[in-house]
């Protein structure tokens, strides 16, 4: 479905849960829709890795016509030990909405179903990774509150740079952070 320039999402554009018991039906939608939109290759097994274990992180946006995929977000949410005291830290593995739906806020509404349901589940923190290139997902993201907290040079396979994009739901406690012996928080 073309939705051309001036055309409009329709109303009732549906938001699911992913659920175990739909992915006969969408995970092969989902693969080809991320593998449009990301440059990096997933196997099978790295969808199901995200989607067997947090299957209640993951959204998707569905056309109310025909229930095709138009759009999906795949998250996961574990204890981060790196930290003292450890973090519960949400991550935006994948996000993707087909082309045509772009610019009417799809993904902002699968960001926020994320990050609520991360938020419910007491994150204090969701990362995630994008190209530097991606002006659009970059944007997005800082709309919602999200801070470039590190650019990691030649992240992906296709040799491109990443930034690493925190969203804080927590305040930051300076008092619990390690410091070095002259006093500096690491």
């Amino acid at each position: 479905m073309d939705l051309g320039q001036h055309a409009t999402l329709p109303a009732d554009l549906r938001y699911i849960q992913y659920e175990h018991v739909l992915e006969a039906r969408y995970l092969p939608a989902i693969r080809s829709l991320i593998s449009k939109d990301l440059s990096e290759p997933y196997s099978i097994y790295v969808y199901r890795y995200f989607l067997c274990q947090w299957a209640h992180l993951c959204f998707m946006a569905l056309n109310p016509e025909d229930s095709s995929l138009i759009g999906v977000i795949i998250c996961k949410l574990e204890v981060h030990s790196s930290h003292s005291p450890p973090t519960r830290r949400g991550y935006i593995a994948m996000l993707a909405v087909a082309a045509p739906y772009r610019g009417y806020g799809v993904a902002t509404s699968l960001v926020k179903m994320a990050i609520d349901a991360m938020a419910k589940r007491n994150a204090d923190e969701i990362v995630l990774e994008t190209e530097e290139t991606n002006i659009p997902a970059m944007r997005l993201y800082e709309r919602l509150g999200f801070l470039r907290s590190k650019k990691l040079h030649r992240y992906y396979l296709n040799g491109s740079s990443a930034y690493r994009l925190v969203l804080l739901l927590k305040p930051f406690d300076p008092s619990l952070a390690p410091d070095d012996e002259d006093g500096q928080i690491l």
